[in-house]
């Protein structure tokens, strides 16, 4: 038998958010009836009260938690919405986490179109369910118009860390190697392409993805990983200086053996950027002993989110914790911190 609901449907394809959805009151419960648990509910989140009630196996807890306000909305790859169960589902298995339930909080300008909502939050849910999370607590809020960007959302996330399992930017040792699992810069590229209206002849496409798959079989098969790390905000370069730091050694990488695809180097050197800095929404990096690197990247490549996996460069002993590349052409250059936003509203 169906739950009897005393609220009228709403008018998805020619309604519009308006202040009334954030009040709490019978408008408010509309929105949250016909279009957040029609895409998202659960047994969790259709308890229908102000927290999740949840029960957790063994091992240790994690949590996350991300703000998204990306622009545009929607870009080749994805849109807000699948960004925002992507990017805080791989924060999670960096940790060697199995990813288990995610809140996710709206904040909506008044007059943002609820078909588009809609498409959204669709998004949300193929995302989460591909991953093998539940959406199961969340809150909404509406400002006035031309008081926000049509939809801001925040995620946050829980997952369980198995027993043995043990990886931390602070792991890496002298003489490690680093792996990529594949291309970089396609996210902040193709979110820049699309708000600038740009045009390339191939068109660029968001790397967007969760990884939890790729993680996985990882951590299988070779438990001696140190460390994994997603290469957001600030690229792989921002990336492995953090890990860097973190450890306290150096790192040498050679730009040989970076993958960029060719409309991504294109588009960059267009506009006058540098790929190691740009965004990525569906890539890792992982730092392994020397020993287990070959076979580590041959089990990554066997994945579909792992197929241009590299090793891209080693561990070394620098008090200074210094990243350097080796040129292509056969020389070293510093590989710094980002020194201020190259593509803001990128994630």
């Amino acid at each position: 038998m169906t739950a009897f609901s005393p609220y009228a449907p709403l008018d998805i394809k020619h309604g519009k958010v308006n202040m009334a959805h954030g009040s709490g009151g019978r408008t408010s419960a509309q929105l949250i009836e016909h279009l957040f648990k029609k895409h998202l509910g659960n047994e969790l989140l259709n308890q229908n009260n102000d927290q999740a009630l949840f029960e957790i196996g063994a091992g240790r807890m994690v949590m996350t938690t991300d703000s998204h306000v990306v622009s545009p909305l929607f870009f080749p790859g994805g849109n807000i919405g699948s960004l925002a169960i992507h990017g805080t589902v791989n924060d999670l298995v960096m940790s060697g986490a199995l990813p288990l339930y995610l809140s996710a909080g709206f904040i909506l300008e008044e007059g943002f179109p609820l078909i588009a909502l809609e498409e959204i939050v669709i998004s949300m849910a193929r995302a989460a369910d591909f991953a093998s999370v539940k959406i199961i607590t969340g809150d909404t809020k509406v400002v006035e118009r031309g008081k926000g960007d049509g939809v801001y959302i925040n995620t946050s996330g829980v997952g369980i860390v198995p027993d043995g399992v043990h990886l931390s930017g602070s792991f890496a040792q002298v003489g490690d190697a680093i792996l990529l699992s594949g291309s970089i810069g396609d996210h902040g590229t193709a979110v820049l392409s699309s708000r600038e209206n740009l045009e390339f002849e191939t068109e660029i496409i968001s790397d967007s993805a969760s990884l939890e798959g790729l993680v996985k079989i990882m951590i299988d098969k070779t438990p001696s990983i140190r460390c994994m790390r997603d290469p957001t905000r600030g690229g792989l370069a921002c990336t492995l200086n953090e890990l860097a730091l973190q450890s306290g050694v150096g790192i040498a990488i050679e730009e040989k053996h970076i993958p960029i695809k060719p409309q991504v180097r294109a588009a960059c050197e267009l506009l006058g950027l540098d790929p190691l800095y740009i965004a990525n929404e569906g890539k890792l990096v992982c730092i392994c002993p020397a020993a287990a690197a070959e076979e580590l990247c041959a089990t990554m490549r066997s994945h579909p989110l792992g197929l241009d996996s590299q090793i891209i460069g080693l561990v070394t002993k620098d008090e200074r914790c210094f990243v350097q590349m080796k040129t292509t052409l056969g020389g070293m250059r510093m590989v710094d911190w980002l020194a201020a936003e190259q593509l803001p509203r990128i994630c």
